[in-house]
């Protein structure tokens, strides 16, 4: 989801709640305690440099449970954020903690908005990625990716 999607569902909403892929919803008391927008420049495992820029909401949840964001305040701190950081309408990318930090995407549900899970992948599969997974690596041997081939 890019960041003025979320700002037009916002300005149509009265609360705001998270859900896990799992089904869980993010308790109610939780806080956006960070937006920010981060720059990842990068080699990939082929050699081939890359950059990605995304807006990125950490969620924080609290034993505060007397306050709740607000859309309308979300919707300014977004804002704040966007002008101080010259933040463009960007990719979203949330950080919540459960029992570890997860990285999620972010898509608009029925009443909820929806972290999705993430995946990684090999971004140089023309050179050296692995173009078919159905292989079961114990097939593999020494010489099925040589030193000198670039591969990863």
């Amino acid at each position: 989801m890019k960041l003025d999607a979320l700002k037009k569902y916002l300005k149509e909403q009265d609360h705001i709640s998270f859900q896990l892929p799992d089904g869980q919803l993010v308790p109610s008391h939780f806080h956006v305690t960070e937006v920010g927008k981060i720059i990842k420049d990068f080699i990939d495992c082929g050699g081939t440099r890359r950059s990605e820029t995304k807006v990125n909401f950490q969620l924080w949840e609290a034993n505060d449970y007397d306050h709740r964001l607000h859309p309308e305040k979300l919707i300014h701190i977004i804002e704040l954020s966007q002008k101080e950081l010259d933040i463009g309408n960007l990719d979203i990318e949330v950080e919540y903690q459960g029992s570890t930090i997860g990285k999620y995407g972010l898509e608009i549900g029925s009443d909820t908005l929806l972290l999705t899970t993430k995946a990684t992948a090999c971004l140089a599969n023309e050179q050296c990625g692995p173009n078919d997974m159905t292989h079961d690596l114990s097939d593999m041997t020494a010489s099925s990716c040589n030193p000198n081939s670039n591969c990863c």
